[in-house]
């Protein structure tokens, strides 16, 4: 359908739309105009992708004379190929009716291990070791080396787009990874560079979150992305984390070790080349003097990460005189990591403020401060001119020179803290020396600086008056949309008691009494019988879901589970978790019906959706808050308290009930599905923990649902399973539309009604 947003013409591939598409378009465009940021909630299964991807390339139509990129972040490559999926159904909609003016360029890009088509470099088993097999065949000293040396082996694929040069381009289209892989075949390019060298001309590029929060990775990718960019964070309600893991680096033994094996490498290089090539070590001392840290003209393949620190933070100055040799250099980290090992010889936990730590680093190991923040250029510098291809063997050291550049470069937002073992497991020696980030701003703030609008978008935002002060950022649309619907097709329920009336709970002082215990395998014994098809269980953390299903096991309460359904256990292990995943869903095709038992904050709880019949019901055992003795979420707790007044409680609930919101959230997926939730712990019955929850679950949780025992909860389910087997009209009736059609949206545009839904 094709309408008009006062002066934008929206192109839109289905016949019709929800109210709060359009809603959301009309919000999303006031940012646009204003040049601004903005927060939006949308709920899940609205087609909120859609709905963005629409208005952004028909703003772009409808201005030719200032064209805006759109640059779209997602969390997991399935994400990033469901969101190209939807773009290209929209591009062929909009070139079917304005023909080749519509035609855009849209990629996806991710690492080489997703993009690559050599198959000798994808033999690596994991990500470090494909980048490194690329290196050492695409790497410029390799490919010189190859002329003098036949037998030097090469990648077909990276000198076939060497020898195109600028003829090597994408023509328009919508290209998903697996397009890339079969264009790069089909021509005998290299689908990886190939995508990073169309970065640049792309009218959309999606890719992931790291490529613009990480600036090891943004300094390479991003850095030629122009201003009027509209860069969209899909599912964003966990930014903060990953802009604090962006800057937070972990120092072990392990590392330690392997970072000495890597300098004893490397000062054996230092040698060979004195002994064959000095003159190239000259070169690189009389580089630095000169003030250059790296060479300026580094081909794309040598390039590996940029600078661990944020853009406007790093020193545009001469490297300092005492780490210009290699070998000088090489000593000076030698005593940084006798200096480490020493502070990992701990048997108390420790923790710091960044300027004490260099303060006495400077004192013990006699390294100041200015040469910590050029550790990580400098190492960058060696290892091109020693023309270092394993990167993989050397993410030791890099890790160290990561944690010298970030500890020399902040004071303030982060701590240092050393443990001596887990807590969780104390008889276990594992000291761990974290440099911890604490502000999720700092990451943040060079893309809210550099780009016109930054929209961040999630099912899961509540509240959304929070998300402003952890970024430190002023949205000009900060908006959270409702649901509408034809019928009541979400139950929430608040469960606090079992069948006996006693309380149920997972605070620490109740989680193992054996009548909790109880309580909830006879919740689900109960559930399995009268639930259709799927059902999933999300418990607080690994070792609590291992405990209560060790004990129901011994109890006979998962034989009784297991005769109504099958059950699959979510691990650790992505393989196995993969295969349950894939046996749950055929038990819940041929009728059979599955329980899958999984863990908030896991990975499932993420990204993987079930709808329809994989997902009737969903049980929330407990409220997933975050382990509070962890040293790191105390310094972060003090530091949010002390910077944004955000009090400890207040975080750790909104924390806790953003993790919630997402399990639930898994079992709608569109408005013809239809699912239960039950919360099963007394805490929700409070207000204060109840209210933080997205606004779209609470408009459907009534105040009779709020303090169920688990027979009352079995006839709500019976009734609303019975109620959900009755036909139903999915336009809607009775004033309450719930899709808009052509005419009605024409209709609301001539009588300036808004909100004919709500």
């Amino acid at each position: 359908m094709i309408f008009k947003i006062e002066d934008v013409t929206v192109y839109f591939p289905y016949d019709n739309i929800y109210p709060e598409q359009y809603e959301y378009m009309v919000e999303l465009k006031r940012a646009l105009d204003a040049k601004g940021h903005c927060l939006l909630e949308m709920p899940t299964g609205t087609g909120k992708t859609i709905a963005l991807l629409s208005l952004i390339t028909s703003y772009r139509l409808s201005r030719p004379d200032s064209p805006i990129k759109l640059v779209y972040c997602t969390r997991t490559v399935h994400e990033m190929e469901k969101t190209l999926g939807e773009l290209k159904l929209l591009h062929d909609y909009q070139v079917r009716h304005l023909g080749a003016q519509a035609k855009i360029l849209a990629i996806g890009l991710s690492s080489r291990k997703n993009l690559c088509v050599n198959t000798k470099v994808l033999a690596a088993e994991n990500r470090d070791s494909v980048d490194a097999a690329c290196r050492k065949r695409t790497a410029s000293w390799v490919r010189a080396l190859s002329t003098e040396n036949p037998n030097v082996e090469l990648c077909d694929y990276f000198e076939n787009y060497e020898k195109a040069a600028d003829n090597a381009l994408l023509p328009p289209g919508v290209y998903t990874l697996e397009d890339l892989r079969a264009f790069g075949k089909n021509r005998g390019w290299c689908p990886y560079f190939l995508a990073r060298h169309m970065v640049q001309f792309a009218n959309v590029i999606v890719y992931s979150y790291q490529y613009l929060l990480d600036p090891k990775v943004a300094g390479i990718i991003s850095k030629e992305l122009q201003k009027e960019s509209v860069v969209v964070f899909d599912e964003a309600h966990n930014i903060d984390n990953v802009c604090i893991e962006a800057l937070s680096v972990s120092v072990r033994r392990v590392t330690l070790e392997g970072a000495n094996r890597n300098l004893n490498k490397i000062r054996q290089e230092i040698d060979r080349f004195k002994a064959t090539d000095a003159g190239r070590l000259r070169a690189e001392y009389n580089r630095l003097v000169e003030g250059l840290a790296l060479r300026g003209d580094l081909s794309g393949s040598d390039q590996w990460l940029a600078n661990p620190a944020l853009p406007h933070d790093i020193l545009k100055e001469a490297v300092p005189g005492n780490i210009r040799r290699a070998e000088h250099f090489v000593h000076v980290l030698r005593r940084l990591l006798q200096y480490l090992g020493v502070r990992l010889d701990t048997e108390n936990v420790e923790k710091e403020s960044p300027v004490s730590f260099v303060s006495s680093l400077n004192s013990q190991a006699g390294i100041e401060q200015k040469t910590l923040k050029f550790c990580y250029d400098r190492l960058q510098s060696l290892m091109l001119t020693l023309e270092i291809t394993d990167t993989d063997e050397f993410l030791p050291i890099q890790t160290v020179c990561d944690f010298a550049t970030l500890v020399g470069t902040y004071a303030r937002g982060f701590s240092i803290i050393i443990e001596p073992y887990d807590e969780r497991m104390p008889h276990i020696p594992d000291p761990i020396l974290q440099l911890s980030c604490h502000d999720a701003s700092l990451a943040i703030k060079p893309v809210f600086d550099r780009f016109q609008s930054v929209v961040i978008t999630s099912g899961t935002l509540s509240p959304i008056d929070l998300y402003p002060r952890l970024l430190s950022f002023t949205p000009v649309v900060s908006r959270s949309f409702k649901m509408s619907m034809t019928r009541d097709c979400i139950c929430p329920m608040v469960l606090t008691r079992g069948s006996d009336q006693l309380p149920v709970s997972t605070k620490f002082d109740m989680r193992s009494d054996p009548g909790v215990v109880r309580n909830y395998g006879k919740l689900l014994v109960e559930m399995v019988s009268i639930v259709p098809d799927g059902v999933v269980c999300f418990f607080v953390s690994y070792s609590y879901m291992d405990g209560i299903i060790a004990t129901w096991n011994e109890t006979g309460i998962l034989k009784e589970i297991m005769q109504q359904k099958l059950v699959f256990i979510e691990t650790q292990d992505v393989v196995e978790t993969t295969l349950a995943l894939d046996n749950y869903r055929r038990a819940c095709d041929c009728g059979r019906g599955a329980v899958f038992f999984s863990v908030a904050r896991g990975k499932v709880a993420e990204g993987i959706d079930f709808d329809r019949h994989y997902g009737r019901l969903v049980v929330m055992y407990g409220v997933p808050f975050q382990y509070t003795l962890s040293k790191i979420l105390r310094a972060r707790l003090e530091y949010l308290h002390d910077t944004f007044q955000i009090k400890e409680g207040d975080f750790l609930t909104f924390d806790a009930l953003r993790q919630a919101a997402q399990c639930v959230g898994r079992v709608i997926r569109s408005k013809a599905d239809y699912g239960m939730m039950i919360f099963a712990d007394k805490r929700y019955s409070r207000h204060d923990k109840r209210s933080k929850l997205p606004g779209w679950i609470l408009s459907h949780l009534r105040d009779a649902h709020l303090n169920l025992s688990t027979d009352m909860a079995i006839h709500i389910a019976r009734e609303f399973l019975r109620k959900m087997a009755q036909p139903y009209d999915k336009a809607g009736t009775m004033g309450r539309k719930t899709l808009l059609t052509q005419e009605d949206l024409e209709k609301m545009a001539e009588t300036g009604v808004q909100d004919m839904a709500y």
